[in-house]
């Protein structure tokens, strides 16, 4: 159904509002065979961004052929290989027929085969027919540079949820080896690009900035945020569309509180909608927040109680604009024992995370929402 707030799904088109800058750059790295890493918290945009570029880039003539897939399930390098090669034989053919000879050609001598019965049963495209060793790995994760190399056509490829590879038992020799194949294939003209995103935050930035994996093998394309004004004449615009009219003034308020969040904001306006006629007074949405708040209030409960109280110290600490944690006074007055419990806090409350950490070692929240609520409903500070 056609909304003017879509908030359960990416979006393109008209719905994609600022970052215009980020679709010429993301395009830009694309068009140049750069492999790219995207990581924002979740339902900041990441996949609005990357589906609105390749709309640009195919409306400005450019040829390419995409695939997907999501790494949020695994957790082992064999369930990684085998779910990149569905996609990669996906791209360029549609026959069992042309799925056999895709995958004895570009993965013959390794334990990799097409599997009439698997695919029959499980639409499993590329199956084990032993157990795999580091060869099969180095064969499959060749294969998408081999392939676009000798199609000389452009492909690229998108791993959703590429944190998760790095909880698996054999994570850290998976990382390893797909640095090693990024490095190898560091060759000019290029046809093969890996889109990695990722909504833990602290999770991928261990991965690609911490380590020393993936150095100037990768680039970062980081969420530029949206200007308000833009945000506020967006959602303006949306309600004028069906009839009804919002003071700016009062979205502005909204959009400050979700801090540019279009998700939160485009939730928060369908909820609006939903409940009003005409002109929508301030005491819609309040409601509407509530409702908002009541949606995600049994996932914040939850996380607070996952806590334990040096955590709980230390996340009010930050609530309160708490900078040096380390200082005695504010180890005294929060209760943080010692600087270096204070260290292991913080990195467990990052570990979940609930705080981000920037260049400067300053903290803050990752969800505005969860902030809100944390600061009104559990540690009852107005707001």
């Amino acid at each position: 159904m056609d909304t003017a707030f879509p908030y359960s799904q990416y979006v393109s088109g008209k719905n994609f509002i600022g970052r215009r800058s980020d679709v010429t750059l993301l395009g830009n790295l694309l068009s140049q065979g750069e492999h790219v890493v995207m990581y924002e918290p979740p339902k900041s945009g990441c996949t609005s961004l990357i589906q609105q570029t390749l709309f640009t880039m195919r409306m400005t003539g450019k040829s390419f052929t995409v695939g997907s897939f999501s790494a949020l399930n695994m957790r082992s390098m064999q369930e990684f290989v085998l779910r990149l090669g569905a996609p990669l034989v996906r791209m360029s053919a549609s026959t069992p027929q042309e799925y056999a000879a895709l995958v004895a050609k570009y993965l013959e001598g390794t334990h990799f085969v097409f599997d009439e019965e698997a695919f029959r049963e499980r639409d499993q495209i590329v199956s084990l027919s032993w157990e795999m060793d580091m060869q099969d790995v180095k064969a499959m994760l060749d294969f998408p540079f081999r392939f676009a190399r000798d199609k000389g056509q452009r492909y690229i490829m998108i791993v959703d949820e590429f944190q998760c590879l790095g909880f698996a038992d054999d994570g850290d020799a998976l990382l390893r080896a797909l640095d090693a194949t990024l490095k190898e294939w560091e060759l000019p003209g290029r046809q093969f690009s890996f889109i990695f995103t990722g909504s833990m935050t602290n999770a991928m930035k261990a991965i690609f900035e911490d380590s020393r994996l993936f150095h100037r093998r990768v680039e970062r394309v980081k969420l530029s945020p949206v200007e308000e004004r833009e945000i506020v004449d967006h959602v303006h615009k949306g309600f004028l569309s069906g009839g009804k009219v919002l003071d700016k003034d009062l979205l502005l308020g909204a959009c400050r509180l979700f801090k540019g969040n279009l998700w939160y904001i485009n939730h928060f306006a369908a909820i609006c909608d939903s409940m009003s006629k005409g002109y929508i007074m301030e005491p819609v949405l309040v409601d509407a927040l509530s409702c908002l708040i009541s949606v995600h209030e049994p996932l914040f409960r939850a996380m607070m109680n996952d806590l334990t109280t040096h955590q709980v110290n230390l996340l009010r600490a930050t609530i309160d604009g708490v900078k040096r944690f380390s200082s005695s006074e504010v180890i005294r007055k929060y209760g943080l024992n010692s600087s270096a419990n204070v260290k292991r806090v913080k990195d467990a409350l990052m570990k979940k995370e609930i705080l981000a950490v920037d260049a400067a070692d300053n903290p803050s929240v990752i969800d505005p929402l969860f902030e809100y609520w944390v600061k009104k409903y559990y540690f009852g500070i107005d707001v």
